[in-house]
């Protein structure tokens, strides 16, 4: 993206790379900027795999999404949304029932505010402002009042969003705040960077990626058990937690012939009781 668009808040510095927008640019999009290109293409050099597991993130989204849809859920929050890209999730669940109602959240301006363009018209989606910790300003706030019904499930998605979230912080307290504000039979679906998948580079990847963010967005890559913790209180859907080309893939794209790539995000589904 090239020049100043004008949905850009003010207060968004585009020389600064941001996450959700490098992310975009391994996806192809256009919601980047050259700082964020930068960084993008200076991770690509040490993990070429990295656009492969972004991808790979986005198919996991879909399984996920038409898996809670099959199981009878029409409503969902997705936090630390990031920018919309191909495949949303409002996309995809909207497809196979229109009645689906999504929230969105995000605490980035640019994300917001694209979202809110793209989203004009759609009844059944909204998008708000908010950090993941602000877990009942979330719950609270007019859009998910009017969209989200608290006596039925909702699914839950956060997705490459809990490396960023530091242990001080106490994710798995955060993520239990969640569950205790949703109906029984929600679903949490997770992505996370698997610290022990054996990726080469990762190590210098987010060394590079840590100098180049402020401190907020500092990635903290987690082990298979750390990041089995953030399911306690649901039950988790086969084949577990698991690199995130094995969960339940659907063909051949859904993977990559690298292995490591394969394992490089965790993903898991959980279910409430």
């Amino acid at each position: 993206m090239t020049g100043e668009a004008s949905w850009v808040p003010p207060e968004i510095d585009t020389t600064v790379p941001n996450p959700a927008r490098v992310y975009d640019f391994w996806l192809d999009g256009d919601h980047n900027f050259a700082a964020d290109r930068a960084l993008g293409e200076q991770i690509l050099e040490i993990m070429p795999g990295i656009r492969d597991a972004a991808r790979l993130n986005r198919a996991f989204l879909r399984r996920a999404a038409r898996y809670m849809v099959n199981a009878g859920v029409r409503q969902f929050l997705d936090v630390g949304s990031g920018i919309p890209t191909v495949g949303n999730l409002h996309e995809i669940v909207q497809q196979a029932d229109p009645s689906c109602r999504v929230v969105y959240v995000d605490r980035e301006s640019v994300a917001v505010a694209h979202s809110e363009l793209l989203l004009q018209g759609n009844d059944n989606c909204a998008v708000l402002q908010a950090d993941l910790r602000d877990v009942n300003d979330i719950f609270d706030a007019e859009p998910a009042r009017r969209l989200l019904d608290p006596e039925q499930p909702t699914g839950v998605f956060m997705l490459l969003l809990l490396h960023f979230v530091p242990d001080e912080w106490d994710p798995v307290g955060i993520l239990a705040r969640y569950r205790e504000r949703l109906a029984p039979g929600s679903f949490l679906a997770v992505t996370h960077v698997a610290a022990d998948s054996g990726s080469a580079g990762l190590d210098e990847a987010i060394k590079v990626y840590t100098t180049r963010q402020n401190q907020q967005n500092q990635p903290f890559p987690r082990t298979h058990d750390q990041v089995l913790r953030f399911f306690e209180g649901f039950d988790l859907v086969e084949p577990g937690l698991v690199g995130c080309a094995m969960w339940n893939p659907e063909g051949v794209g859904d993977m990559s012939d690298d292995p490591s790539v394969n394992s490089l995000p965790y993903a898991g589904v959980g279910r409430k009781p």
